[in-house]
């Protein structure tokens, strides 16, 4: 009785081997999707978006022309473009980078960050997010927005080779109400910044901050 019991569960765990197994997708052309509530390993286009929908769970995520949403509550490895915005729901934890050259990066409220942010043309923003990382850009704007937490710093560096070109309007940097930056603000080109009075900030090299105290940053 216990042999025929030992075979019987044998047989149906290797019969549930290929459904439990990670789906991984890589294509070349094509959008990819990964479904709310399911996991996966890696999900790779060259041409195309990627969506991660509400709760999903996947590895790294990376395209080159495409931009990658990601649903509430999700949970990834990475995040990568280079041609496209990166826009990340509420809850959603992502344990290592997220990067884009042209592109913005938006992160919802309660997002937790275990890498470095990064962008060179394209705006960062944060709302009530954990970042144990840094954040650097050359030529976007940031916001560190209320209540969020950067563990590392901010940087924004000066254009080089292929980026050797400053726009009109300088950078635009934020550090909203009650957030902080735990490192240093490097500014290696010329930024406006703003800080409000219950923000905390590491030193702040290469600007000058203007404070605040209203719910928004002045405008321009």
């Amino acid at each position: 009785m216990t042999r025929t019991r030992t075979v019987l569960l044998l047989t149906l765990a290797l019969a549930a081997t290929p459904a439990l197994a990670q789906q991984e997708i890589s294509k070349v052309n094509g959008s990819v999707t990964a479904e709310a509530g399911q996991t996966y390993a890696d999900l790779d286009t060259v041409n195309g978006s990627i969506r991660i929908g509400d709760g999903a769970t996947a590895e790294d995520a990376s395209t080159v022309n495409g931009s990658i949403n990601v649903g509430d509550k999700a949970r990834v490895d990475s995040l990568e473009t280079v041609n496209g915005s990166v826009r990340a729901g509420k809850d959603v934890q992502i344990r290592k980078d997220v990067e884009t050259v042209n592109g913005s990066i938006f992160i919802d409220h309660g997002g937790v960050i275990g890498g470095d942010i990064e962008t060179v043309n394209g705006a960062i923003g944060l709302v009530a997010t954990q970042v144990s990382g840094s954040i650097h850009t050359v030529r976007g704007d940031i916001t560190v927005g209320v209540g969020s937490h950067v563990r590392g710093g901010v940087r924004v560096q000066k254009p080089t080779g292929f980026f050797n070109t400053d726009s009109k309007r300088p950078p635009r940097i934020i550090i909203g109400p009650n957030a902080v930056v735990e490192g240093a603000l490097v500014f290696e080109r010329p930024v406006t910044l703003y800080v409000h009075s219950s923000a905390k900030t590491g030193p702040v090299t290469g600007a000058t901050a203007t404070p605040y105290s209203t719910d928004r940053a002045p405008t321009e």
